[in-house]
């Protein structure tokens, strides 16, 4: 795989000085401090916090979604403090595969980092394997972060607009949360239930296993209905479980695939905006 690498690797790595930059990544939606507590526990030796809604999202606003884009001048200042650096390679790992890490793996693709990589099996798995943990949190080395962003990588409101009100339009909206999310028939956190009209839904959680991402063949046969080079914007409720999705595509081969980061929690921030659920398609 191109973006993933197993615990072996990373365990390698540990032996070698100034090889790797590690970002732990845990999170939970329900309980905001648990990860941070989880790190203070025990970590990957060398491994850096960085959590989710104070450093990876931008402060909520009316628009934007539950977890917005920051700016790319506050995530290079914030990421070249944790000692991510342009010539060293990045490795993120949550607990498994429970979107965090990829969020992160995400955001610093985007902002052109050349080496990113996702642990698979995360913190579990490295737990699992008896190998080295820490309490002694490290102090980063200041790195220097030339951010070249990607803009092939993100998809705008208006783009998605545009996708919903151009009869034809040839790029599809794929809603990566659980079913009865996106047919409506529950919805735990949104003020509104449903999807993006003209979504097809493709649950993230089908491209992982035992906290580890599917091999490229199985993630091929799940978006095996678009070709390669199909136009693809990918989305959730907040843009952090979509990120999932979109490593699973560009692992398994595609080529023009954007996420859409205000997702759900961003379209229907306008009230204008439709909804489709299972009672009115």
């Amino acid at each position: 795989m191109k973006y993933i690498k197993e615990k072996e690797w990373l365990f390698e790595q540990l032996s070698k000085k100034n090889s790797i930059t590690i970002l732990d990544c845990r999170f939970s939606l329900k309980d905001p401090t648990e990860g941070l507590k989880k790190y203070s526990d025990d970590h990957i030796p060398g491994a850096i916090y960085v959590d989710l809604e104070k450093e990876l999202s931008a402060p909520v606003g009316v628009h934007g979604g539950r977890h917005p884009l920051p700016d790319e001048t506050t995530l290079k200042e914030m990421f070249e403090q944790k000692g991510v650096d342009s010539t060293v390679p990045v490795i993120v790992y949550d607990d498994g595969m429970s979107a965090f890490a990829a969020r992160c793996w995400w955001m610093l693709t985007y902002l052109g980092h050349p080496q990113v990589y996702v642990l698979n099996g995360g913190y579990n798995a490295w737990r699992k394997a008896n190998l080295p943990i820490t309490k002694d949190v490290p102090q980063p080395i200041r790195g220097s972060f030339d951010v070249h962003v990607q803009p092939q990588l993100l998809a705008t409101f208006e783009e998605v607009k545009d996708v919903v009100n151009t009869k034809g339009h040839p790029t599809t909206l794929i809603d990566s949360r659980a079913k009865e999310r996106y047919l409506g028939e529950v919805e735990p956190i949104d003020k509104k239930a449903g999807h993006i009209p003209k979504a097809v839904n493709i649950d993230w959680q089908t491209g992982v296993k035992n906290d580890r991402l599917k091999p490229v063949e199985e993630q091929q046969k799940r978006f095996s209905i678009w070709k390669k080079n199909d136009p693809l914007i990918v989305y959730c409720g907040s843009g952090v479980t979509a990120t999932v999705n979109v490593l699973s595509l560009l692992e398994a081969g595609y080529q023009n695939v954007k996420l859409y980061v205000g997702s759900f929690s961003d379209w229907i921030s306008y009230d204008t905006n439709e909804v489709e659920t299972k009672k009115n398609r």
